[in-house]
């Protein structure tokens, strides 16, 4: 366990000294490092007859692509309404921001000289951003893809890195970790601020007809889409606990975090119907 929490210390030390630039940093917020993430990249090389050089070398690439990733996420939630100097340059520059991590990773790829590893990552990032289209153009209209879309734009880094490892033990966890991860993370924005691009979706799925804001709904409308979004939860927990007697010798660390995320599900949707 103590091999494990050295190296995620020291890749994400890396990874925080790498994104810093001063200048930035006094007009957008600090990057944000999904240990999560690093840490089931770092747990699935660790398996592998692999250097630490290799494995502190494509946790770093994998990892500022999805800083970049979500950096550029973030240019999109960016309030510009005003469209006030401030808010301008903090949009400018964090569209910079996202561009310049992407330029840090590929000059972390380009050092390795690694070819495989440059076209494994690309398609994942090529994933990642045709799912988002698909979320935000709301185009699908099939429950199980949608929620597939969510899959694929949390994973889809790792799932790609899972497959040139030969690891699909290691890419289902992964695959449903992440996807828990993010369904606790869109039922609670829903249940505080009223707001969730997953609740978005599933409104228009399931409300074709409603126009009226998430924050507009009714009690019971807000309680049936709590529930599918429970129902999903419920049914990836299931496969998390198959997937963990799949993977061999699953570290300690990473067996605590992820009973840590299960455990996170409490009776939200609950507790929020009856107090609305």
């Amino acid at each position: 366990m103590h091999n494990i929490e050295s190296k995620l210390a020291i890749i994400k030390e890396q990874i925080e000294q790498r994104v810093h630039h001063p200048y930035l940093l006094r007009f957008i917020q600090t990057p944000i490092i999904d240990e999560d993430k690093l840490l089931l990249l770092i747990s699935i090389m660790d398996q592998l007859e692999l250097t630490e050089m290799e494995i502190k070398n494509y946790s770093l690439t994998t990892m500022l692509i999805q800083i970049a990733l979500d950096t550029h996420d973030y240019v999109s939630n960016l309030d510009l309404k005003d469209h006030e100097n401030d808010d301008q340059k903090k949009h400018q520059l964090t569209v910079l921001a996202g561009d310049y991590y992407s330029g840090l990773y590929y000059k972390l790829l380009a050092e390795t000289n690694n070819l495989a590893l440059i076209r494994t990552l690309a398609e994942g990032v090529k994933d990642i951003n045709e799912h988002k289209i698909f979320i935000y153009q709301q185009e699908q209209n099939e429950l199980d893809k949608i929620m597939n879309s969510f899959v694929k734009i949390e994973a889809s880094l790792i799932e790609k890195l899972s497959d040139y490892f030969k690891a699909p033990a290691w890419k289902e966890l992964s695959n449903h970790i992440l996807f828990v991860k993010r369904l606790f993370v869109e039922k609670n924005k829903f249940i505080q601020q009223g707001r969730s691009i997953l609740f978005e979706v599933l409104k228009k799925h399931v409300f074709p007809n409603n126009k009226n804001h998430l924050s507009e709904l009714t009690a019971e409308q807000n309680k049936y889409l709590l529930n599918i979004c429970d129902r999903y939860i419920d049914h990836t927990k299931q496969a998390i606990e198959k997937d963990m007697n799949k993977v061999p010798a699953l570290n300690e660390l990473l067996e605590k975090r992820i009973f840590w995320i299960l455990n996170q599900h409490h009776s939200l949707g609950k507790t929020f119907v009856e107090e609305g």
